[in-house]
């Protein structure tokens, strides 16, 4: 059994064939998907989505959607949070965090909107007693900034690519470590030689689909400008995904699976509920 710990389902890229992505995610193993929100208009969708397809969520702000949040939004989403806090589905607050690759998002005005956004949140993970699912793009030392000021029960950092000093940190506040797509590029050597180099209880899986392709699915910009179109990440490349990892560790599938599983069971708590009735 494989857990996508990160995976954007409600993205328009489904739109045509969402169930059948699912399926085909399902007939590859993965039998849970955990679906976080980006802003305040999705949290319903999100919600229903992941009843529908018998998988889990997250309810938060992004940091690329803060330029057009609003403080109301932030009211709201401990007010859907405290309406849904009986809604096992309902895993972590997230996708939330901190972007400072965006030129727009790194003006010092942005900077200090993020932040006040980022803590905003996790402050209603502290009060919900909700784990949180980061998003950290050159973010990391703030965010672990933030976290040891308002401390929550755990979380995975999504994405991550930070440095090995940094991946201990969140290690050692309870979370894990999200690796994708992006691992599968053979010139992502810093990347490669942390998830060797971490210890195994601190890693989860995720395609964060449809974005972060693996290298099978990535095209050029001259390719595609030749015609040759990107192929669409999906939740049912993960066990591929997983494999690369497995054979850069010189672990055996199998284990993989069964330890990464684990991993995401202890940081989102509530998915145990879920997969122990297979969603």
């Amino acid at each position: 059994m494989w857990i996508d710990t990160h995976c954007h389902l409600d993205a328009a890229e489904f739109d045509a064939d969402r169930s059948a992505v699912r399926a085909q995610a399902r007939a590859q193993g993965v039998a849970l998907c955990v679906i976080p929100a980006v802003e305040r208009s999705h949290w319903s969708a999100v919600a229903q989505l992941a009843a529908q397809q018998g998988d889990a969520y997250a309810l938060g702000i992004h940091p690329l959607y803060v330029p057009q949040a609003s403080e109301e939004d932030v009211l709201a989403l401990d007010q859907a949070l405290t309406e849904r806090q009986g809604d096992p589905r309902l895993v972590a607050v997230g996708e939330i965090g901190l972007d400072f690759f965006v030129p727009a998002l790194c003006e010092p005005a942005m900077r200090e909107r993020q932040w006040r956004f980022y803590t905003a949140q996790l402050m209603l993970a502290q009060k919900h007693q909700l784990p949180v699912i980061l998003h950290v793009r050159r973010s990391a030392d703030l965010l672990l900034k933030g976290l040891r000021q308002c401390p929550v029960v755990s979380g995975i950092a999504h994405a991550f690519n930070g440095s090995a000093q940094q991946a201990g940190h969140f290690v050692a506040m309870g979370f894990a470590l999200g690796f994708g797509g992006a691992l599968t590029y053979e010139r992502a050597l810093q990347l490669r030689r942390l998830a060797c180099d971490l210890p195994l209880a601190a890693l989860v899986l995720e395609t964060d689909a449809p974005d972060m392709p693996p290298h099978w699915l990535y095209q050029t910009a001259e390719q595609r400008a030749l015609g040759q179109a990107q192929g669409r990440n999906s939740p049912a490349e993960l066990p591929r995904i997983a494999q690369v990892l497995a054979d850069l560790r010189g672990l055996a599938h199998h284990d993989l699976a069964q330890a990464s599983t684990s991993n995401a069971l202890r940081v989102l708590p509530k998915l145990s509920a879920l997969s122990l009735t297979g969603g």
